[in-house]
């Protein structure tokens, strides 16, 4: 096999490790990585949401078996999040991203203090409340599908700046990002074959996103015992001190 394949490999366990473990990041750190090589944005999005069908397969188990998963706060973040992903990969490919990105930023700064002032006063977790999953999923969905990584840091942060309990909003967020991840990539499929979008170079990577499933699906079994293990305040300051980081990344990048 090419080195590309154990290179990325070693990415999607890694990138999956933590997002499995803390509910973000597997898009972030793939997207990064491919944009990095010169990917273009929407075949970075493409090709990250292919990866993620997989990987996500494979969490969602994992989570469920580890009982990390609230079942009607899936239904409502998946049904938002499929909607979200299809109009987010339909505005991806039509017009460029970037516009919306500093929003996205500073959403995740706002959120990450909140996480980590939850996590310094030790606030119990409280009931989230059951009548904003759908618009979250929704909004995390569309940005997602439009940035290649977006639904983990929007979702899973949002819903514990909320008080939801960690271990819940993490593995529900995992297990919801595979509904997300499948109707973004039909979205995109349905782009391509109807002609709505044209691109080049799709393929030109296959082993790049081989690497990227097979290192994700090794993974998501550790990260959902790790989430059931880690006691609740860690968990909590490493979400909040892994949202915080992603955000000052990204701000950084916006304005170089």
């Amino acid at each position: 096999m090419p080195m590309d394949f154990w290179t990325f490999a070693a990415v999607g366990f890694g990138a999956q490790l933590v997002d499995g473990a803390l509910g973000m990041a597997y898009g972030v750190i793939c997207s990064t990585t491919l944009l990095m090589m010169g990917v273009s944005p929407s075949n970075t999005s493409a090709s990250v949401h292919a990866a993620k069908v997989f990987a996500g397969a494979a969490s969602a188990v994992s989570h469920l078996y580890h009982r990390n998963v609230g079942r009607r706060l899936l239904i409502l973040l998946s049904l938002g999040g499929v909607i979200g992903g299809i109009l987010g990969a339909y505005v991806l490919t039509s017009i460029k991203g970037d516009a919306v990105k500093p929003y996205v930023v500073g959403w995740l700064g706002l959120m990450g203090l909140v996480i980590l002032y939850r996590a310094w006063r030790q606030t119990r977790p409280q009931l989230f409340s059951w009548r904003l999953p759908f618009p979250l999923g929704f909004v995390g969905g569309f940005f997602d599908a439009i940035g290649g990584g977006g639904w983990g840091p929007i979702v899973t942060s949002t819903l514990m700046g909320g008080g939801a309990d960690p271990r819940q909003a993490i593995g529900t967020t995992n297990a919801a990002e595979f509904f997300m991840a499948i109707a973004v990539s039909v979205a995109f499929l349905t782009a391509l074959v109807t002609g709505h979008w044209q691109t080049t170079g799709l393929m030109d990577h296959a082993w790049s996103v081989g690497g990227l499933i097979a290192g994700g699906v090794v993974a998501a079994p550790i990260a959902g015992w790790s989430t059931r293990h880690i006691p609740l305040q860690p968990l909590t300051w490493l979400v909040g001190l892994l949202v915080t980081g992603l955000a000052i990344w990204q701000g950084v990048d916006l304005v170089k």
